[in-house]
């Protein structure tokens, strides 16, 4: 079925009234202090934050389109979530034939465009408990990174488009004051009525949590998503273009990808070469500061291989000269499984309206036209948190750019479902998936599982059943993890500098220690606001 996309991107952004949108490098001539590769979900945070800085001038350099074009529609309708996935907007990678999986390749989706993934994600708030923070804070050695510390950034809550108060469905003392926009559904459905029965029946089983973003990030929670009041928030809206508009100190070139880091004087690399296409031509920029680094987790160890910081076993294969061996660069790609389990329901679902063309037409209409209706809410139907039923399987596997041309894709590995605890917890949580739905709560709803479901009796159909269907999140991280300043492994320090070098930072997903039992953007945010509040404190 072809979705119809309505063009309302311009109603939601003006650009350019503060600093300057560049679409070519020959456009820049400014010098600058810090350069910011990648406007994603941290880097556009970073960037906006030091420009709050007036004596600092600050360029941003993103390879992907702008958030406000003819796809804008994409990104900011609530009911369009994941459509942007395999569009302008993604840069499209794929994995190798997962051998986990029964030799499927797995769509790899990342933003390519102002606010990075936070453009093309599922919206979902959701921080993770504190222990999240404090393993961050043990992890790096540096008491800074703990819960106690970071819970002064945050987002702040907004009421959906119906003005629905949700009382009683998060906690307002765990919100704040931030740029970014998060709230909850304007409208309450059937399965969400039955999910929190269950809840009141054996809340010992099926615990209510007021809010996952507290402290305790497990059991059955309304989900925060990233929809303020009408629209999609991303880092480019709440973060980037604010800043934009206002600072005449910040610059963004779009279009552009960063090819190599380049070192300046001994181990300090503070500048920066790009190129439009891999036969354009080369440009190079310098930082007077600090060079940070915001590609992701899978552009920033790409980025730093290219540039011959990495493992000299991996770069020699590829006849890329090692100039600073870091054997962590690349490794320990960690990511969130999910596997669909379906039944047949006695009452309509989301589903099927998304499913009826001409009722997803009318909701669009209603929503170019006053902004409100169900194309304008929070559209995610999933309350119970990941921590819960363990789905978050983690992995410990390596990713390596096997090419030195910067504008091929690097190779993806992610090695899915390769050892016995990944089954093992898959075949956990599906039998007690099978228990939940078994409860009174969902009597009269739930019909027939589909084929697949119904034949789920053994450990080795589960196992066939997730090898067949498993897939990714999305979620990946840990490609240049943390680590202490004494430790000999990781690739960065407590203060996210690369270990050995100077002028260079990392401030990404790739940077933490493993995969989060949140939904990473929201830790990633948290994380880019002290980084930001690092930097101001150490190079201002």
């Amino acid at each position: 079925m072809a979705i119809p996309f309505l063009l309302i991107g311009s109603s939601f952004l003006q650009l350019c009234l503060g600093g300057q949108l560049y679409t070519s490098p020959d456009q820049v001539t400014k010098k600058y202090d810090f350069i910011v590769v990648g406007a994603g979900t941290a880097g556009s945070v970073v960037a906006a934050r030091l420009s709050e800085e007036p004596s600092v001038q600050v360029l941003v350099i993103e390879a992907g389109v702008s958030d406000n074009g003819t796809d804008s529609d994409i990104i900011y309708v609530p009911l369009l979530v994941g459509t942007g996935v395999g569009t302008i907007l993604d840069w499209n990678y794929t994995t190798v034939a997962q051998s986990g999986l029964n030799g499927r390749t797995i769509d790899f989706p990342r933003g390519f465009v102002l606010g990075g993934s936070s453009c093309i994600n599922g919206m979902i708030y959701s921080r993770g408990g504190s222990d999240e923070y404090d393993r961050l804070a043990t992890v790096s050695g540096d008491s800074g990174w703990s819960w106690k510390e970071l819970q002064q950034w945050n987002e702040h809550h907004t009421p959906p488009w119906n003005d629905r108060r949700n009382i009683g469905e998060y906690n307002p003392l765990v919100h704040g004051f931030g740029p970014l926009a998060t709230g909850l559904t304007p409208t309450v459905f059937e399965t969400e009525q039955r999910v929190f029965q269950m809840t009141d029946n054996r809340p010992e089983l099926y615990p209510f949590n007021l809010d996952p973003n507290s402290t305790n990030g497990l059991g059955f929670s309304w989900f925060h998503t990233t929809v303020g009041t009408n629209a999609r928030s991303t880092s480019g809206l709440a973060y980037l273009h604010p800043a934009l508009n206002s600072c005449s100190n910040l610059d963004v070139l779009i279009h552009t990808q960063v090819t190599k880091l380049i070192e300046m004087e001994t181990n300090t690399y503070t500048g920066v070469q790009v190129a439009q296409s891999a036969t354009a031509k080369h440009f190079l920029f310098t930082a007077s500061k600090e060079v940070i680094l915001s590609a992701g987790t899978i552009g920033t160890p790409q980025l730093l291989m290219l540039s011959g910081i990495g493992p000299a076993a991996e770069l020699s294969k590829v006849d890329i000269s090692c100039v600073h061996d870091v054997p962590d660069v690349g490794c320990n790609l960690q990511d969130q499984n999910i596997l669909a389990i379906q039944w047949e329901v006695s009452s309509p679902t989301l589903l099927m309206f998304l499913s009826n063309e001409t009722a997803l037409r009318a909701a669009l209409a209603q929503y170019a036209g006053n902004k409100t209706g169900i194309a304008a809410g929070n559209t995610v139907r999933v309350v119970d948190h990941p921590d819960n039923w363990e789905l978050d399987v983690r992995l410990n596997c390596p990713t390596v750019a096997h090419i030195p041309n910067p504008f091929d894709h690097p190779v993806i590995d992610p090695a899915y479902l390769q050892t016995s605890f990944d089954i093992d917890t898959y075949v956990a949580a599906i039998k007690t998936l099978q228990t939940l739905m078994s409860t009174p709560a969902w009597d009269g709803f739930l019909l027939t599982p589909f084929t697949d479901v119904a034949n789920l009796a053994t450990d080795a159909l589960i196992e066939g059943y997730v090898r067949k269907f498993a897939s990714t999140l999305k979620h990946p991280t840990s490609t240049a993890t943390i680590s202490k300043s004494t430790d000999k492994g990781g690739v960065v320090g407590p203060d996210l500098l690369v270990k050995g070098l100077k002028g260079l930072r990392i401030v990404d997903a790739s940077i933490l220690p493993s995969a989060v039992a949140g939904f990473p953007q929201a830790e990633i945010y948290i994380l880019a606001e002290r980084a930001a509040a690092l930097i101001k404190s150490s190079r201002l």
